[in-house]
């Protein structure tokens, strides 16, 4: 998939406030930190398009981007950010449940989670959200130019396991070395069909 015109669209915090285009949508959501907006900039090829931060927490609010006019990327807040209140961490998780519950042109959530760890409660309410409402969800295990071949392989058994589905789910990346960026772009223009 070639990325020709990339446009920043809105920020939203409430459906009402979601762009009202029928284009294919692509949400990229995961804890804080996880490296979601660094994945977007690599994915589209540009360094500063989704706002990134050493500190967890720079995204707040759901960030709409229109690819090549035909496309769009939902950049979610990150959840589980420990420095935040209780609340501000419920608001997050809900308003990614609402997100995905309400976008009717919502064709594959990517969940990301970084390869060093292991998913919990949030990341398998997610999934269980995203399927009861009939949206395909696909794993992103990032930052794996931060470990070997071998410990990619097993955080990636680990993470199998623990949300109990198939190793074809789990795409390794990393926003550092590119890693995963032409199955995941491959995976978009299939959805897009």
């Amino acid at each position: 998939m070639k990325i020709n015109t990339i446009r920043f669209v809105t920020s939203a915090r409430i459906p009402s406030q979601y762009p009202k285009y029928n284009f294919p949508e692509f949400a990229f959501t995961g804890r804080s930190n996880v490296g979601k907006s660094s994945l977007i900039n690599t994915l589209l090829g540009r360094k500063n398009i989704a706002k990134t931060g050493s500190k967890p927490g720079v995204t707040q609010t759901i960030n709409f981007f229109c690819i090549n006019e035909k496309i769009s990327f939902a950049d979610c807040p990150g959840f589980g950010y420990a420095k935040v209140s209780h609340n501000k961490r419920l608001e997050f998780i809900e308003m990614i449940h609402s997100y995905i519950i309400s976008r009717p042109n919502l064709k594959l959530l990517f969940l990301l989670i970084d390869i060093r760890r292991e998913p919990d409660e949030n990341e398998q309410a997610i999934i269980t959200k995203a399927l009861n409402n009939n949206i395909n969800v696909m794993i992103l295990a990032t930052k794996c130019d931060k470990v070997s071949k071998n410990e990619i392989n097993n955080g990636i058994s680990r993470i199998c396991s623990i949300l109990n589905i198939n190793t074809e789910y789990v795409v390794p990346t990393s926003a550092k070395t590119g890693l995963g960026k032409n199955i995941i772009l491959a995976m978009i223009q299939e959805y897009c069909k």
